[in-house]
Order: structure tokens, then C-alpha cells, then sequence
């Protein structure tokens, strides 16, 4: 799509949230808390398998650009003591779980989840096992630090289930590494590679940032050839947040050397269309898979869900957040772990679960959800499904289609039952979403939309 049209629509001046969660998590407050997550806890069905978010914030190095909750340390003593809570955390979750709950999903992120040792890996996995054994299928899935993993840790987590891992990369050109505080040579994510592959490991998810400071076309194709060298099944392609009032740590990032909103959705299409020829399937708007992936199966199945980490073909209706800062997501609403660790680690010292702040659904929530994780996943609005599942609620939504169909005409298809996105314009999802956005004056800092 020509870039006036996208600049005509507004692409280039929204700032918007990335949806994947509805309400967004700047609309959480502290109504929501331990008392209601336990509440919620006790009235899942045994019979549904979970999925469960392990929260690792600790990091040897803090990489500038990185917006997450994570903290630096050089000894292993705080993460010591931090698995000890989790374990007691776990303990207060079983507590209030019902029994026979099984777990069908299990997602180690961070922070750096391979800073912890090959024991301390087997141990955390088997307490998490012992609360909710694996159910069938059952997939788990780490993020990993090619510069802070070796043949010992990942054997640790072949040996406790692992079978996907997400391999951070960002970008491998040196002066870009440098400018976001970032050293990871292509030697070593390879040798992390062949590790993994030598570990069993079939499917491997690579990271990519654009929107870095130095991103040209010809530093991001060279990057984007080394990326494909190794051979993953599935990439994400996230855009660079520039949100220092948020995270400090990227104010040592020299905003002048920052491609401006057109240059970075160049990179962006300059990407996507290397990894289209290269066989990959485009999913959603900042996700790649080779067709034969389960992301892929699920793109093509209608299955195609979006959560807290992304795109995902989970199909759990429930995730628990372990650690601190995480997430939970259950049929009545959010909850959100205390955000700091030392908060954190006070509530569970003190017995009571974690939950600090979040959200309880109503009716209209849960509607509106729906309609923006179809045009996340699908660049629809299917008007008949949200009849079928919402009944005359489905109706209140007619003004935000209007809208929708005429501020957005020139990428816009109606038809009496469905509204499409034309794929030229899938940039534009997340300003699609908003439309439907009942929260959207909510006093925040969003990152761009290009």
C-alpha cells in the first residue's frame, strides 16, 4: 500500500496498544486482587486444561530496548531465593486450585529464564509438575539467551519437557547491538542452534526487533539472510517501543539514530516480504510460520488466538501467571502479579496469593474482546459469528461498525454478514481494533502503530 494512503489513515501518528489483551492491561486496578483471583482460581473445571506463565525477571546484562519487568543481577543468590518463592507461590496456588486441574501449556519467559542452572531448571519444572501434571498434548515452550545457555542447561530442559524454544535476536548487526546495549554474535545464536536441534528440539521461534536505532535496509537484509540461515519454524517480528518514561534503561538510546515511523514500517514490509519468499506464511500482523507449523495449522483452522505473548494456537481458555509481575487470564477477567519483585515476594511471604490489580469482565468487555481478536488474527469482523455467540448484545456494536467502514473505506469490505480488512492495509489492524476500544481514553503512552 502506498505510504500517503497510510499516512492519510493515520498510521503514522497512532500510538495504540498492541491488543493482546482486551481490556488492556493500563485499564487494570487494584479492585481486582488476591481475594478475587482465589475466588476465580476455585471455580475452573477440572476437566479444561490450563495453561501456566512462569515469570523469570532476572537478566546478567539489561539490554537497553527491552520494556520488560527485569532486573539485573551478577550472582545467583537473589535467584535463588526468588525460585524459593515461586515454589512457595505454587503451594498457595494448589491450595486454591480443584483437584485433577492438569496443565496443557507451560511458557518459561523473562527476563532470562536461561540464567537459571541445569538443576535449578529441573527442580523449578518438577514443583510445577507436581501442582499440574502435564496433560495430553501438552507443549512447553522457553525463551532463550544464546549468549546465557549451554549444552547442560538445554539438556535440563529437553529432559523436563521442553518443545519450542524462543530464541531471542533482535537484530545482528554490530553497530545496531551497540546501540541498544546488546551483544550476541551469529556464531553463538547458531551454536545455540545446533544445540537445541541436537537436543530434539523441532521447533524454534526467532525474535526480531525493527525499529532499532542504525536500521537500514541493507543492515536489516543482511540480518534477515543470517535469520533464515537458521532454518526456524516460526519468527516474530515485534516493533521497536520507544517508551523511556516507562523503562529508564532506554534513555541511554540516542533517539536521533531511531528510523522515523516511515522508515521503521519499511523495515517492517522490507522483512515480512523476505520471509514470504523465503516460504514462510504470514500470521496476524508481526508473525511468521512455515505452513506445516501448528501456528500456521491454527491460522488456516480459525483457531488462531492472541494473548499475553503474542499469537499462540493455544486453545486453553485459562493461563496462570507465576512470578512476579505476571498475568493471569481467566473466563471472568485479569489479574496481575504484584509488579515488583520485593512486592511480590512480601504477599506470598505473607501467605496470600500475589494478585495485586486487574480486571473483571462484563458482558460488553467480553464482546469487544472478541471483535478485536478477530481483526488481530483474521482482519475480519464476522457479524454473523458475533450474533450467534452474543445474541442481541452483538447489536450494540452497530455504531462502531459504521465508523469503522467509513473512516477506513479505502481498505474495507462489507458485506451483509462480514467485514474484511483488505491485505494491503493489515498494517492498520491495531487502529482497527481501537474503533472498538470502549476504554480507549484511558490516560496512557502507547507505542507507535507503524
Amino acid at each position: 500500500m502506498k505510504t500517503d494512503l497510510l499516512k492519510a489513515l493515520g498510521l503514522f501518528d497512532a500510538r495504540v496498544p498492541r491488543y493482546t489483551s482486551y481490556p488492556p492491561a493500563t485499564v487494570f486496578s487494584t479492585a481486582v486482587d488476591g481475594e478475587i483471583q482465589a475466588h476465580w482460581m476455585g471455580t475452573l473445571d477440572p476437566a479444561t486444561p490450563v495453561s501456566v506463565y512462569v515469570h523469570i525477571p532476572f537478566c546478567e546484562r539489561l539490554c537497553w530496548f527491552c520494556a520488560c519487568r527485569t532486573q539485573g543481577t551478577q550472582s545467583l543468590a537473589p535467584v535463588e531465593r526468588y525460585l524459593a518463592t515461586l515454589r512457595t507461590e505454587l503451594a498457595l496456588v494448589a491450595a486454591h486450585l480443584p483437584k485433577g486441574l492438569r496443565m496443557g501449556r507451560l511458557h518459561w519467559g523473562g527476563g532470562t529464564p536461561t540464567i537459571l542452572l541445569p538443576d535449578m531448571i529441573r527442580t523449578l519444572a518438577q514443583v510445577i509438575f507436581d501442582v499440574l501434571p502435564p496433560a495430553e498434548p501438552f507443549e512447553f515452550s522457553v525463551e532463550i539467551d544464546p549468549t546465557l545457555v549451554d549444552c547442560d542447561k538445554i539438556d535440563a530442559l529437553a529432559d523436563m519437557g521442553m518443545t519450542r524454544a524462543s530464541i531471542g535476536i533482535q537484530d545482528f548487526d554490530p553497530l545496531v547491538q551497540g546501540a541498544i546495549g546488546r551483544d550476541q554474535s551469529f556464531e553463538a545464536t547458531r551454536d545455540c542452534v545446533t544445540l537445541l536441534r541436537a537436543a530434539g528440539i523441532s521447533s524454534l521461534n526467532a525474535d526480531l526487533v525493527y525499529g532499532l536505532p542504525h536500521q537500514t535496509a541493507d543492515r536489516m537484509a543482511a540480518t534477515l539472510d543470517q535469520v533464515l540461515s537458521l532454518a526456524p519454524e516460526r519468527i516474530a517480528l515485534f516493533g521497536y517501543a520507544h517508551v523511556p518514561h516507562m523503562a529508564k534503561r532506554q534513555k541511554l538510546i540516542d533517539e536521533k539514530v531511531l528510523p522515523d515511523d516511515v522508515a521503521r514500517h519499511a523495515l517492517a514490509m522490507q522483512a515480512a516480504a523476505r520471509f514470504i519468499d523465503a516460504g514462510f506464511e504470514a500470521i496476524g500482523i508481526d508473525h511468521f510460520a512455515q505452513p506445516g507449523d501448528s501456528l500456521a495449522r491454527a491460522a488456516h483452522s480459525g483457531h488462531l488466538r492472541r494473548n499475553f505473548q503474542g499469537y499462540t494456537n493455544d486453545t486453553c481458555p485459562t493461563l496462570i501467571g507465576l512470578g512476579a509481575s505476571a498475568i493471569s487470564q481467566y473466563p471472568e477477567g485479569f489479574v496481575q502479579n504484584a509488579a515488583a519483585t520485593p512486592a511480590y515476594t512480601d504477599r506470598i511471604a505473607a501467605g496470600i496469593l500475589a494478585g495485586a490489580r486487574g480486571h473483571a469482565h462484563t458482558p460488553d468487555d467480553r464482546l469487544r474482546a472478541r471483535v478485536i481478536e478477530m481483526i488481530m488474527c483474521n482482519f475480519t469482523v464476522d457479524l454473523r459469528r458475533l450474533s450467534d455467540e452474543f445474541g442481541p448484545l452483538a447489536e450494540t456494536l452497530a455504531p462502531a461498525h459504521d465508523r469503522l467502514c467509513a473512516q477506513f473505506a479505502p481498505v474495507i469490505a462489507r458485506s451483509a454478514d462480514m467485514i474484511t480488512l483488505d491485505p494491503e492495509g493489515h498494517t492498520l489492524a491495531r487502529l482497527l481494533a481501537r474503533i472498538y476500544d470502549a476504554h480507549d481514553g484511558v490516560q496512557a503512552i502507547y507505542s507507535q502503530a507503524s
